[in-house]
């Protein structure tokens, strides 16, 4: 049963009750599952907290700093925090980092020097990076710089070919980058446990290089994280997962202090490092954004296993399925029509708290190599811990959802995306 006023509410946002029944049924048998995610976020926000309070952060950690930035003690505490957190010896955490790509650009080309190879062991790594590395030509790449790159597929499975990574790894790799998520894929995400043992199967065969995990969308989602089972490095986006919705800007680098030296100095110039970068007032937003982060990769957990359920039900591929574990908050749905996909953004993007009146559509965004629409009426631009989707208009026609601030607003995202399939008549809703 739906509750009457509840009911009224969510027709008065356009759910119809057909929608809204759909949707409750599918709910009521994620409860356990649901409650399994809560004992998660508890843990990681015990573990949040005990790294705040073992690195003493006070308000004056949140004053603002300008100019060089020199001696920024909130800035130098947060990424203590970090490094505690997720239990590195150093981290980077800089508003400079202006994003994911930019945060994976400068490890790479921080500790990858002219002759050196980069391995990717999980086949092509996400869009973005193509051009960061040389796949795809463009100006400043790590192939302009004499770093070469190899790949190893993985398996028809989804798993690593060990085989064909011993082969790979040779003379000249320094640093094999392993991305945890999916990107534009329909692969499985690959837990911190698989991540371990593909390390150790690395280091098994060339000790000496670094591996680097891409660990965006993947923050608490698991009671661990890759440097935990032996990542050097992790790298990832603050207006992802450890921003918790509140950071306006920002990346991280957590690992090895040689490894994000180097990056430091890469990020800034040598002899500078983490020395310099001011903190222009971000401070509090960048601790309480962290502080937020399991509560909030909760609620988009959640989200995205009602979205599976959902959208299983009406007999659509879902990647991860509506049973398996979780590894990251992305949810790949694949609805074989552009058509489909461009009504699920839709639906998406009209159930946002910002710009819900406008109509996201396809279009040609730089680093992509098709078309692509995404749908975020977030508080901070391109922000994909808020309600967000995205998808590249080209075969097998898959849309990524992802994020949501509250189980809410998550839950409101996907009954409005399938409203808005159900009328277009894309879907018919069970008898």
């Amino acid at each position: 049963m739906i509750d009457t006023q509840l009911s009224r509410m969510y027709e008065s946002l356009g759910i119809s009750k057909d929608v809204q029944m759909f949707g409750a049924e599918t709910e009521s048998a994620l409860k356990p599952r649901f409650e399994e995610i809560d004992r998660r976020a508890e843990y990681n926000q015990m573990k949040v907290i005990k790294a705040m309070q073992d690195c003493r952060v006070s308000d004056i950690h949140f004053a603002a700093t300008t100019g060089y930035g020199y001696n920024d003690l909130g800035r130098d505490t947060l990424e203590n925090v970090y490094a505690a957190c997720f239990h590195g010896e150093s981290a980077l955490v800089r508003p400079q980092l202006m994003s994911g790509t930019h945060a994976l650009h400068v490890a790479l080309s921080g500790n990858l020097r002219p002759g050196d190879e980069l391995l990717s062991p999980v086949g092509k790594p996400y869009d973005t990076l193509e051009e960061v590395i040389g796949i795809r030509e463009s100006a400043g790449s790590l192939k302009e710089y004499g770093v070469s790159y190899r790949q190893a597929d993985l398996l028809p499975d989804g798993t690593f070919d060990y085989e064909n990574i011993r082969k790979a790894i040779n003379e000249k790799t320094k640093l094999v980058t392993i991305q945890r998520s999916k990107g534009y894929a329909t692969r499985p995400t690959f837990s911190v446990e698989q991540i371990g043992q593909l390390i150790a199967f690395v280091k098994s065969v060339k000790p000496d290089v670094i591996c680097m995990v891409d660990n965006c969308y993947g923050e608490f989602v698991e009671i661990t994280e890759p440097t935990d089972v032996g990542a050097d490095m992790i790298v990832g986006s603050l207006i992802k997962n450890p921003g918790g919705g509140l950071a306006p800007i920002g990346g991280y680098i957590v690992g090895r202090k040689d490894c994000v030296d180097r990056a430091a100095y890469r990020l800034s110039a040598p002899g500078l490092g983490k020395e310099v970068g001011a903190s222009l007032g971000l401070n509090q937003s960048l601790f309480q954004g962290l502080f937020l982060a399991p509560t909030v990769v909760a609620g988009a957990l959640k989200g995205a296993i009602f979205a599976a359920n959902i959208y299983e039900k009406l007999g659509f591929s879902v990647h991860p399925n509506g049973t398996e574990e979780r590894h990251d908050i992305i949810q790949a749905i694949t609805f074989g029509t552009a058509e489909g996909v461009i009504a699920f953004c839709q639906g998406i993007q009209a159930a946002a708290p910002v710009d819900s009146y406008v109509k996201p559509e396809p279009w040609d965004m730089p680093g992509y190599d098709a078309p692509v629409i995404m749908a975020a009426g977030a508080f901070v631009q391109g922000s994909s811990i808020e309600l967000s989707a995205d998808a590249p208009i080209k075969p097998p026609y898959a849309v990524y959802f992802q994020g949501g601030l509250t189980w809410y607003h998550a839950r409101l995202g996907i009954l409005k995306s399938l409203q808005s399939l159900v009328e277009r008549g894309i879907v018919r809703l069970p008898e």
